[in-house]
C-alpha cells in the first residue's frame, strides 16, 4: 500500500473501533463510564468531535448518521448533572445542528450555555475561573487545563450560534486566565493544574495529555476566527513556546512523548502523541511554525505512532482518567487502555497527516 493508502486505512479502522469501544470487563472508578462510547462523559464528547471530523473530511454519510444516532438516544435516556466534563459531548451538538437544526438540539445548546453564564450555574473559583467541577465531585478551588477542551470550545460555538458575543468573551477570558495559573513560563509547559486555596500547582508535573488539550484548543479556535488580534497574539505566542518545549523532550527515538513529559522513565502515551503531532501539523500548514524545522519530527512521529494502532483499530498506550497527582509516580501508575479520546485525537493526527500539504 501507498503511504496515503495506509494512513486511511488506519483511520478507517479507528473509527470503525471507537463506534463499538466497550470496557470489556476493565474497572472504571467514575459513576460514569470513560470507555463506553454510549455514555455521556467526557471521553466520549472527545470522541464524538472526532468522529464529526472523520465525517468533515470524508463526507461518509454512515458516520454522520452515526452522530445523530448517537445524540438522539442521549437524549431520551436523559443527559446526567452539567458540569465542565459533561459539556464537552456539546461541541459536536454545536455542529450536527447546523447541518440538521433540529430544535431540540439548539434548545439544548442554548440552555447549556446559558447555564455556563449563570452566577449559580457552573462554578466559578478565583479570579472568576471555571472550577473544574466533574461529576460527583466540585474539585474544589481547582482549574484544570483540559476545562479549555471540555468547555470553553462549546462556549465560543455557543456564542456564535447564538449570536451572543459575551459568550466568546467569556471564552477569551477563561483561555486567558488559565494561561495565567497553569503555564509554565520558564519552561514553555502547562502544569495540570491549580489550587486557589493552596495557592499552588500541586506537585507541579508537567503532564502530557493536560497540555495536549491546549496545543488543539489553539488551532481549533484559530480556524474558528473568533478573538481579536491582540488576544490571537498572546494564544500563538504561548502556542509556539510550547511546541519548542515539547521538540526539546520528544522521545528522540520515535518523536513522540512521554506521559509526564519531561520524565523519560515514564511511559510513551499515545493520546497526547497524536495531539501533539496533530496541533504541531496543524501549525506548519497554517504558516505558524517554519516546515523545515518541524518536518523531520512530524515524519518520525507518525510513522512511529502507527504501530500503536491494532489490528481491531484499537489505541494501545492511552492513559485512563487522571485527576492531578503530587508526584510523576502517580502519573506512572496510571493505566492505559484503549479510550475513547485516544481513538478521536488518532483521528485528528490522521487527518492532518493526509493532507495534501505533507505529500
Amino acid at each position: 500500500m501507498t503511504e496515503m493508502q495506509v494512513l486511511q486505512r488506519s483511520t478507517e479502522k479507528v473509527v470503525d473501533k471507537m463506534m463499538v469501544l466497550k470496557s470489556n470487563g476493565q474497572k472504571e472508578k467514575y459513576p460514569i463510564s470513560l470507555i463506553d462510547i454510549n455514555c455521556w462523559e467526557w471521553p466520549q464528547g472527545v470522541g464524538l468531535y472526532g468522529l464529526y471530523k472523520y465525517y468533515r473530511l470524508t463526507g461518509d454519510e454512515k458516520t454522520l448518521q452515526y452522530l445523530f444516532n448517537w445524540y438522539d438516544e442521549r437524549l431520551r435516556e436523559g443527559v446526567p448533572e452539567k458540569n465542565v466534563n459533561t459539556t464537552s459531548p456539546m461541541l459536536t451538538l454545536t455542529y450536527l445542528y447546523e447541518i440538521n437544526p433540529q430544535p431540540q438540539y439548539l434548545a439544548m445548546i442554548e440552555q447549556w450555555a446559558n447555564w455556563m453564564m449563570e452566577e449559580k450555574g457552573l462554578i466559578r473559583t478565583g479570579d472568576g475561573c471555571f472550577q473544574h467541577m466533574i461529576t460527583g465531585d466540585p474539585n474544589q478551588d481547582e482549574i484544570l487545563i483540559d476545562t479549555l477542551f471540555m468547555a470553553v470550545l462549546f462556549l465560543v460555538r455557543a456564542g456564535k450560534l447564538l449570536n451572543r458575543p459575551q459568550y466568546i468573551e467569556e471564552a477569551q477570558f477563561q483561555i486567558l486566565t488559565h494561561i495565567q495559573y497553569l503555564w509554565n513560563k520558564d519552561v514553555g509547559l502547562f502544569y495540570h493544574g491549580y489550587n486557589f486555596k493552596n495557592r499552588n500547582n500541586y506537585g507541579k508535573i508537567m503532564w502530557g495529555r493536560g497540555n495536549c488539550w491546549y496545543t488543539i484548543v489553539v488551532t481549533e479556535l484559530l480556524a474558528e476566527n473568533h478573538f481579536p488580534a491582540a488576544v490571537e497574539r498572546v494564544l500563538l505566542n504561548v502556542y509556539t513556546n510550547q511546541v519548542q518545549a515539547l521538540k526539546r523532550c520528544a522521545d528522540e527515538k520515535t518523536g513522540l512523548w512521554h506521559t509526564v513529559l519531561d520524565d523519560k522513565d515514564s511511559y510513551l502515551e499515545m493520546s497526547a502523541s497524536a495531539a501533539f503531532l496533530a496541533g504541531i501539523m496543524a501549525g506548519v500548514r497554517k504558516g505558524i511554525l517554519e516546515e523545515s524545522e518541524w518536518r523531520p519530527l512530524v515524519e518520525k512521529g507518525v510513522k512511529n505512532i502507527l504501530s500503536y494502532i491494532d489490528a481491531d483499530g484499537a489505541v494501545q498506550m492511552v492513559s485512563y482518567g487522571t485527576p492531578i497527582g503530587m508526584d510523576a509516580e502517580f502519573y506512572k501508575n496510571i493505566p492505559c487502555c484503549p479510550m475513547t479520546y485516544g481513538q478521536a485525537l488518532m483521528i485528528l493526527m490522521l487527518q492532518e497527516a493526509m493532507n495534501d500539504f505533507w505529500h
